[in-house]
């Protein structure tokens, strides 16, 4: 009677216990184990009895064993364990010896910590998106970089922007293609923020600028002691911070073969893994990339994976460069003059000729040239007009013809200082006057006030 009772009473603190207990024998077998141990461990209690620790941990079902360290060690252990069902718990055991010192049974407990070893790695994933996100809004600072500067004036940027708001609600991979420079990575963000992902994360990744060597860490992250000089709390990749977001590829030609793969498997599956991590994180993110090279080529070439090549490629949107959308140069000069006089107190304006000169232009490095010069010319040019002749790509041949044109209207030969004064007078005059449309403009060429051109040009008669 004595015996049921105590029977009773075991089953009864097995059943009402929080924690997963689990009794075994002085060699490791299984004698009892609380109903909630199968939640934990993936088996029921009919399963668990009669096994060893030893066919446990070999079937994963808990490693480390504790009781496997308790029979060994002969003392309470503590250590955090990994179970079959993909759980981590902290799992204590302490031996039970008879009078004569003999250890006939082990008895653990275990407090299943998944969800705060969740909340803890969504801390870091959380800490690692501020530092990303205040870095990058740094960066937008140290540059002025603005992501609202697209024109849409010519009739191939209407095109390009129309296919952009028919994608960008959707899910769909966009491969933007086009040279270095054409605002690929605005048109991307714009995606975003036009997509339903808009409040999350835009992760850009330039695959040109990760050292090859760090690549795999940046991208995939690594678990605490993956690797010599590793942070020891670990790291998010890119590729994680993307989470619910977006992962927009910059120069993915760039990509090295051997992470190709790797990249290709986490587009399929939407599944990663961290450096040095076993544990497979499911991941939601949209993909757009972008690249100034012939993938296609590349891929006859076998420097670009054929099969990867297809993922990215579902959508491809060619941005143009700005030689071939010239009608767009007036307005983005007028954007970036105007971004540029506000950010350093400026009131600068472009002449007319300077403006034929840039239209004339075959400008290679596109609008982020165009950009780079305007904020040049803001910064340099001494006058609040600016002319050509700032421009580094100015040719001279127009102001040369001029030059010839004057110097026969005008004789050379003098008969007094007076008189070589005033044609030499004449001829800046009528310089002015041909490269200039008002006299305001004319004086600020000629460094004297504008009545004072206005009188000169009546003296000399200077009207064509």
């Amino acid at each position: 009677m004595e015996e049921d009772i105590r029977e009773l009473e075991l089953r009864a603190i097995l059943e009402a216990s929080n924690d997963n207990i689990v009794i075994t024998d002085g060699q490791g077998k299984v004698l009892r184990s609380s109903p909630n141990c199968q939640f934990i461990y993936g088996m029921k209690n009919e399963e668990l009895i009669g096994k060893t620790v030893d066919e446990l941990e070999k079937m994963e079902v808990f490693s480390p064993s504790v009781t496997k360290r308790v029979l060994q060690e002969k003392k309470e252990v503590q250590v955090m364990q990994h179970t079959l069902t993909g759980r981590s718990v902290m799992a204590t055991a302490l031996p039970v010896f008879d009078e004569s010192g003999e250890m006939i049974r082990v008895i653990s407990f275990s407090h299943d910590l998944t969800e705060l070893r969740q909340i803890k790695e969504d801390y870091e994933e959380l800490r690692a998106k501020m530092e990303y996100y205040q870095s990058e809004i740094q960066e937008l600072r140290d540059k002025e970089q603005h992501t609202d500067g697209i024109v849409l004036k010519s009739k191939e940027m209407n095109n390009v922007w129309q296919l952009i708001q028919r994608v960008a609600p959707s899910d769909a991979t966009v491969m933007f293609l086009g040279e270095s420079g054409v605002g690929k990575n605005v048109f991307a963000r714009a995606i975003h923020e036009k997509s339903n992902r808009s409040k999350e994360a835009f992760i850009e990744v330039n695959c040109g600028a990760i050292p090859e060597s760090l690549f795999e860490s940046e991208m995939f992250g690594y678990e605490k002691g993956a690797f010599t000089g590793a942070n020891r709390e670990g790291k998010p990749g890119l590729i994680e911070l993307a989470n619910k977001g977006t992962l927009f590829l910059d120069e993915v030609g760039e990509l090295p073969l051997n992470l190709q793969a790797k990249l290709l498997k986490v587009i399929q599956e939407k599944k990663m893994t961290r450096v040095g991590g076993t544990q497979p994180k499911q991941i939601d993110f949209r993909i757009i990339a972008s690249t100034n090279r012939d993938l296609a080529e590349m891929v006859k070439e076998g420097t670009f994976r054929e099969d990867l090549f297809y993922r990215l490629n579902v959508v491809p949107i060619t941005v143009p460069p700005l030689r071939e959308r010239k009608d767009d140069l007036l307005q983005l000069c007028e954007y970036f003059l105007g971004m540029f006089n506000e950010k350093y107190g400026t009131d600068k304006v472009l002449h007319a000729t300077t403006i034929h000169e840039m239209l004339d232009y075959s400008w290679p490095g596109n609008v982020r040239e165009l950009e780079n010069l305007m904020e040049r010319l803001v910064i340099t040019t001494e006058n609040r007009i600016i002319y050509p002749s700032a421009l580094p790509f100015h040719t001279k041949e127009a102001r040369s013809v001029a030059d010839e044109q004057e110097a026969e209207e005008i004789p050379e030969q003098a008969e007094n200082l007076q008189e070589a004064i005033q044609n030499v007078e004449i001829r800046w005059l009528k310089r002015a006057y041909r490269q200039y449309k008002t006299t305001y403009e004319m004086a600020d060429y000629l460094g004297i006030s504008q009545s004072s051109v206005v009188r000169k040009l009546q003296k000399y008669g200077i009207n064509s």
